[in-house]
């Protein structure tokens, strides 16, 4: 894989392939637009700094979202204080076909969706945006988080429930409030 003398053409060829997974794993990682583009940025300046030691054993995109989970993380527990899904990521994700009332309805649901994975613990997060949004398989999921298939079966089984838990919750709670 790694060829000193054709360092830019790989370093060019892997961020085309990989840059969508990248920033799709850290927007919904991350709830920010410009937080994403930083860390992808980031991403890739940790795989150009590591290619030299990478370990063809395995698959280069399981190795580079494994250093995005890893610059995620760091950048979570930088911020862990701040919100994890910022109001705006997900109205920016509207159809422009809706009308007003449809409009409002999604954004209502994409916001309450938010705030349910945001209320996740970081490892169930990730599980979820890995196997759910990335859909990526379990061993690859694994992988990246560096733990057993057993560990991301259960984890990612317990996030869904605790995910689905928290939406039933704030259903019910809406239809109190709708009396």
């Amino acid at each position: 894989m790694y060829d000193p003398s054709h360092l830019e053409d790989q370093i060019e060829r892997i961020y085309d392939e990989y840059y969508r997974d990248v920033y799709r794993f850290l927007i919904c990682f991350t709830g920010s637009r410009n937080d994403a583009e930083d860390l992808t940025q980031e991403v890739f300046i940790q795989v150009l700094k590591s290619l030299p030691k990478f370990n063809q054993q395995y698959r280069l995109k399981t190795w580079i979202l494994t250093i995005a989970r890893n610059v995620a993380v760091d950048h979570f527990r930088r911020n862990k204080f701040s919100l994890i899904f910022k109001e705006g990521f997900f109205a920016a994700l509207v159809s422009k076909d809706d009308n007003p009332d449809q409009l409002l309805e999604t954004k209502e649901q994409k916001e309450v969706i938010h705030r349910a994975i945001s209320k996740l613990k970081p490892n169930y997060r990730a599980v979820l945006i890995l196997r759910g949004i990335n859909e990526l398989s379990i061993r690859e999921t694994a992988d990246i988080l560096n733990v057993s298939e057993a560990k991301v079966k259960v984890d990612y089984f317990r996030a869904l429930r605790k995910l689905q838990e928290t939406l039933k919750f704030n259903i019910e709670e809406g239809i109190e409030h709708a009396k």
